[in-house]
């Protein structure tokens, strides 16, 4: 009886222990680096966490889409018809935008401050994480200028928007001033150019550099009319020495020829996902092949119900022999076997994304260009004649673009004031940029783009056009937002 009680007692114990085993099993420490209390303390998880900042803030995929588009369709270059695009397109190419715009929410504001958000906690948490100092400088600098173009083109968009610069901060943050907003943008720009890297390193393609850093300065100089400020940084930007122009424009955006001395800054698009997908809307309907190159259609790829179209105003726009024109259909033979026209229907097609081989589905490799070489040797251009007039030192810089182009130099007594090279540098950049996304900010800054609309017939565009309304969902979610004028 004794030996039973006692082994009734033992079992009792091994089954109470077994029991608290079993619940210190479900409470066990984890010393994993993937811990969340450890994530953000390894470089696995601030390299992945800046990762995730560059995915948001780069242009890219369907991203990259719905913004070249937002701000092309409203200009003097390109139209769109068919397909579900063109409940947008319409709102566009008709000044009736509003604060509903399901791109402007979703690619145009919650992206860049996702951007933004995932670049504050790298700068939260990269201190006291167990990485080399020199790893720390990199990703400080690398997260500062991801937030810096993430506000660089929310102000290009909206103008002054919140300023977040903490995972700590207010949920509701005030719009600050136009000249907060320019200060912070520069001042940041300025500050993360020593802890960049260089270009050309391996590491770097697709990356921030210093010259990506230079590069973006450049053009928010220009875009804020700082003209001298522009035409110094483009010069800076040169003298590096590590940047030129690709010698054959036509190649210059093939997916083969991509990694080139041009491209300062790039996003980088993937024959999967994300991918450049503005080919699949260019291709006309029923397109088979392209007689001038024989280029043919193949099974892979896709063409959209979504027709993106050229005016023939800027069609026709072209000086004669530019070899910029060699990227822009104007006839192609369709699936009978029939040459179908293109001509006099503002419906030629740019194939400057030159269809990837490797394209899958709606995706293609092509990467996006953010700024190239020919944008400071123009904006160095136009800076200087806005600060002096006509000069030769700005038609050298244009005719070293024209030579590329196979065009004529121009020469100094060709213009007589700097309003007539500014016009002349208008449409050389519409001639270099097109399908770039470049047109708008070209078009505002130089006091074109509400008048250029008026003379298409878009009666109702007015100066207020100029931003684009602050998103409603936006506005819903913080409630010491105010919206655009005349929205």
């Amino acid at each position: 009886m004794k030996a039973i009680k006692i082994f009734s007692y033992n079992l009792l114990a091994i089954c109470l222990g077994m029991m608290c085993s079993c619940s210190d099993m479900l409470d066990e420490e984890l010393f994993s680096q993937m811990a969340p209390e450890n994530f953000l303390t390894t470089q696995e998880g601030i390299k992945s966490t800046l990762d995730a900042a560059y995915a948001e803030g780069y242009l890219n995929g369907y991203s990259h889409h719905s913004v070249r588009n937002i701000e092309e369709w409203c200009t003097d270059i390109e139209w769109e018809t068919g397909g579900g695009e063109n409940r947008t397109a319409v709102l566009m190419i008709n000044f009736t935008w509003d604060a509903s715009v399901g791109w402007m929410y979703g690619d145009m504001w919650l992206k860049p401050y996702r951007a933004i958000r995932n670049a504050n906690v790298v700068l939260e948490n990269v201190e006291g994480a167990d990485i080399s100092d020199d790893l720390k400088q990199t990703y400080t600098a690398e997260a500062r200028f991801v937030r810096a173009l993430s506000y660089y083109y929310l102000h290009t968009w909206f103008g002054p928007v919140p300023l977040r610069q903490s995972p700590e901060d207010d949920i509701y943050l005030a719009r600050p001033s136009e000249e907060e907003m320019r200060q912070f943008i520069e001042s940041e720009l300025l500050a993360v150019i020593p802890g960049l890297p260089a270009p050309g390193q391996e590491q770097a393609y697709g990356r921030a550099t210093n010259g990506g850093a230079r590069a973006l300065l450049t053009k928010f100089y220009l875009n804020t009319k700082q003209w001298q400020k522009a035409a110094d940084m483009a010069q800076e930007v040169m003298d590096m020495g590590d940047y030129s122009l690709y010698p054959d424009y036509a190649m210059l955006f093939r997916v083969e020829n991509e990694r080139n001395s041009e491209f300062i800054l790039s996003y980088p698009q993937i024959p999967n996902s994300p991918g450049n997908n503005y080919i699949n809307g260019a291709f006309p309907d029923g397109f088979a092949s392209d007689p001038e190159t024989g280029l043919t259609f193949q099974n892979s790829w896709r063409n959209w119900a979504a027709q993106y179209r050229l005016y023939d105003s800027f069609y026709n726009s072209f000086e004669e022999g530019d070899a910029r024109m060699d990227l822009i259909i104007d006839s192609y033979i369709n699936g009978q076997g029939n040459t179908v026209s293109l001509l006099d229907n503002n419906n030629t097609r740019s194939f400057k994304y030159w269809p990837d081989p490797n394209g899958l589905g709606n995706e293609h490799g092509n990467d996006v260009p953010g700024v190239r070489y020919a944008d400071i040797l123009l904006s160095r251009a136009e800076a200087l004649n806005e600060l002096n007039g006509p000069n030769q030192t700005s038609i050298d810089l244009i005719n070293m673009v024209r030579e590329r182009a196979e065009l004529d130099p121009l020469e100094l007594s060709d213009f007589t004031s700097a309003e007539e090279l500014r016009q002349h540098l208008l449409n050389e950049r519409a001639w270099e940029f097109y399908s770039e996304g470049k047109r708008r900010e070209d078009q505002i800054r130089m006091g074109t783009f509400v008048s250029s609309a008026i003379d298409r017939g878009i009666t109702n565009a007015k100066p207020i056009h100029v931003l684009f309304p602050i998103p409603q969902a936006a506005l819903d979610a913080n409630e010491m937002l105010v919206q655009n004028e005349g929205y």
